[in-house]
Formats: structure tokens, C-alpha cells, sequence
């Protein structure tokens, strides 16, 4: 069975995690993707590591790259040797999609930028990721996942209060490139709809910095609303109460009440089923305004249980619960394995390399894994034959003037 965008061909001139992220996602959905990567070196997270996956004549790859880079052929091309530019521009003329994240106005010394790709492929769909977007006072500036963090309000979010000792914290995985990644694909999916209609494409300007502040949600909100900066509250929730974790007899365990039934049925497991009652309690709000003296009551009855006890309690009365797991314990849980979300993909020099399965669950048109992460370079000759119908004879020219590798 085809994937949705069996249809399409992405030119992938991105690397590191945001655009990476985006033509996986692209690729899972079935579209033809080509990582056009620097000879020699390549993305820059192929050194991102250890760890590695080692084959046994030397080849490797980073867990890092492997995560970002599954369903691509790559292909090895110069874009600074001007016969590479012009190939990489063939390539771009038979694209559905092209992919770059580089600086603003990076790509126009090689006639890359997009008004040069548009005027010999007007149905072309542009997706220029950079960290402030093709304008705007920071816009010569570069973008990285942990700087966006912190300047776009996300680490004044995290953390422990500076009143328990603790500081602002970055969330554990590059957040703001992965929400960039999805961004992306969903802004390349508008623009093919709207292409479909128009039978033009469209340059697509998404920035890390855009992105990170657009995802702020209710925190946003609450401070747009009050006028009053959120701070760091540690696991606990600005607007609902008790929605935060719990130290137990032997561990930790999170509690996450959404609405008063909830609360009625947690009160109840508690031992404490006057809470529920208490006007100071009886509502979101009022919990949420009384907040200290709530969770002052909670924390010791919580110590009086081990976790199992608590999430068969919980679970049985329908309270949203949790163990905080560690990723050992994340891939070893039963739900986990039943939606085989831990992947092996066979490769050709290093055998079967792991990956996490796309969550996208498509009843007709399913993900489809065909291929692991590329080595360097490995599919070049094939995937120019290919979309360009290069022969041996040009292939070779151009490996000897060192457009491709």
C-alpha cells in the first residue's frame, strides 16, 4: 500500500534536528526524501555521540542521527563547487518540496534561495527554518534548541521555585527544534492543499524563536490575561490543583485530578473524603486558590502507601496516575511494546539499528518504515539516477570535478 505522500519528492537541504525532523516525518508519510549532506562530513550530528552504532568494517552512525533520519536517501553533493550548486538546482526542479535551514540569505551565493528555485520551479513549496524567522531585529542571528528555551520563556517555566532551592531547568529533549519539525511538516502539508488549488507553490519562513513562544499554551495566556509572568512551579500545574507529583512510601507517583468528580473519587481513596466536601476545596478554583493548604494535607496521607498501591487505587477509580519512569522502564512497559513503538530497521553495514515508531496511526495509508538512517553519501549515484536519469558517464564526470562524492 502507498503512503500518503508516495506522490511527493523532498529535497532535504536541512540538518542537525528541526528540518531533519520534518522530512522524517515527510518520508514516514511515504514522500521520496533525498538529504543532500556536505562530502566528508555530512550532517553535523553524525559526530554528535558517543553513543554510536558501529558496524564491523568501521562504519557508524550517531544515536543522535539516528533519530532524526530514517526514510532518506542521501546523496553527497558540493553546493560550494558550482557544478554541485547547478545539481543540487536540477534536483530542486523536479522537488515537490525543498527543506533549508540556513542562515538568512545563506543560500543565494549558490542560487538556492528561493526566488531563485521559484523561477524554475514555480510549483515549488520552500521551507526556510531559521532561529528568528527572514526578518526582525534578530534575524542574522543563529538558533539553537537550548538558547530558544531560554529566550523564548520556556526555562522560566521549568524548574524548581527559586524558594526550594532550585533555577530555571531546559526540558530533557531539543523541544522547541522538535515542535519547529512538526510545524514545518504541517505548514508543507497547507501549502501542497493549497498548491492543489492553485497549482502554485510558496515559501514557508518558520522560526525556532515563533514557534517556542506560540507553544507557551495556557502559560501564555495566563500571563496575557493577568498581566502577571508565571514562574517555576516545579511539577506542579498553574490551573489545576492537585495536578503534580507525590513522594510515596517507596518512590514517586503523579496524580493528575481534571475536574471536581475526580477530586471526589481521589479524596475518597485518600482516606479523606471531607475534602471533596470543604468549600475551600470543592472547586478547580477554589483549589487552585488555596493551593498550599491543599497539598499540605495530601503529602503526608501520600507517604502512607507504596506507588503499586496507589495506581491500582487510583486506576480502579478512574483519577489519572502515573510512575515518572526511567527510559529503561518506558520501553519495558507493556502498552509501550503493545504499540511497538521500539523499531528495528536492518541496514546494510551496520545490521539492525534501532528507532521509535512514528505515532501517526493512518488506518489507509500507514506509516511506512522502508529505510534506515543513510550512511554518507550512500544512495548518490543511485538516487541521481534516479530522479535525474543521470547515467554512469556524468556521474563520473561530476565525481571528478568533486560536485559529488
Amino acid at each position: 500500500m502507498s503512503g500518503a505522500l508516495s506522490h511527493i519528492k523532498v529535497l532535504d537541504l536541512s540538518r542537525v534536528l528541526a528540518g531533519p525532523w520534518a522530512s522524517q516525518t515527510l518520508g514516514d508519510l511515504g514522500a521520496d526524501v533525498l538529504k543532500v549532506e556536505k562530502p566528508g562530513s555530512g550532517d553535523d550530528t553524525r559526530g554528535w555521540g558517543p553513543p554510536f552504532v558501529e558496524g564491523e568494517d568501521g562504519a557508524k552512525q550517531s544515536a543522535y542521527f539516528l533519530s532524526a533520519n530514517r526514510n532518506k536517501q542521501s546523496v553527497a553533493i558540493d553546493m560550494a563547487n558550482p557544478a554541485g550548486a547547478t545539481l543540487i538546482r536540477r534536483l530542486a526542479a523536479e522537488a515537490d518540496i525543498v527543506l533549508e535551514n540556513f542562515k538568512v540569505g545563506g543560500l543565494a551565493r549558490y542560487g538556492l534561495d528561493y526566488q531563485s528555485l521559484k523561477a524554475i520551479n514555480p510549483r515549488l513549496i520552500y521551507c526556510s527554518i531559521t532561529g528568528f524567522g527572514q526578518d526582525g531585529p534578530y534575524a542574522e542571528r543563529a538558533g539553537y534548541d537550548f538558547m530558544i528555551q531560554a529566550m523564548g520563556g520556556l526555562m522560566s517555566l521549568t524548574g524548581e521555585p527559586d524558594a526550594a532551592g532550585g533555577g530555571p531547568v531546559k526540558v530533557g529533549v531539543a523541544l522547541a527544534d522538535i515542535m519547529t519539525g512538526l510545524y514545518a511538516t504541517i505548514g508543507c502539508l497547507a501549502a501542497l492543499s493549497a498548491r492543489d488549488k492553485t497549482g502554485t507553490g510558496q515559501q514557508i519562513d518558520i522560526a525556532l524563536m515563533d514557534v517556542q513562544v506560540a507553544t507557551l499554551a495556557n502559560q501564555a495566556l495566563n500571563f496575557l490575561v493577568s498581566g502577571i509572568a508565571p514562574g517555576r512551579m516545579g511539577n506542579a500545574h498553574p490551573n489545576i490543583v492537585p495536578y503534580q507529583a507525590f513522594a510515596v512510601a517507596d518512590g514517586h507517583i503523579v496524580v493528575a485530578v481534571g475536574n471536581d468528580e475526580q477530586f471526589r473519587r481521589f479524596a475518597t481513596i485518600a482516606g479523606a473524603p471531607g475534602w471533596a466536601a470543604d468549600q475551600r476545596f470543592a472547586t478547580n478554583a477554589a483549589r487552585v486558590a488555596n493551593r498550599a493548604t491543599l497539598i499540605d494535607l495530601i503529602r503526608p496521607v501520600m507517604l502512607t502507601r507504596p506507588l503499586d498501591d496507589w495506581r491500582s487505587s487510583l486506576e480502579v477509580a478512574g483519577v489519572p496516575c502515573g510512575p515518572i519512569n526511567t527510559l529503561d522502564r518506558v520501553f519495558d512497559d507493556a502498552h509501550v511494546k503493545d504499540h511497538q513503538l521500539a523499531l528495528g530497521l536492518p541496514h546494510p553495514a551496520l545490521g539492525p539499528v534501532p528507532s521509535v515508531a512514528n505515532p501517526l496511526r493512518l488506518s489507509e495509508t500507514p506509516v511506512d518504515y522502508r529505510t534506515a538512517p543513510p550512511l554518507l553519501g550512500e544512495q548518490t549515484n543511485e538516487a541521481l539516477a534516479r530522479w535525474l536519469g543521470l547515467g554512469a558517464a556524468e556521474l563520473t564526470a561530476l565525481r571528478e570535478t568533486g560536485a559529488i562524492a
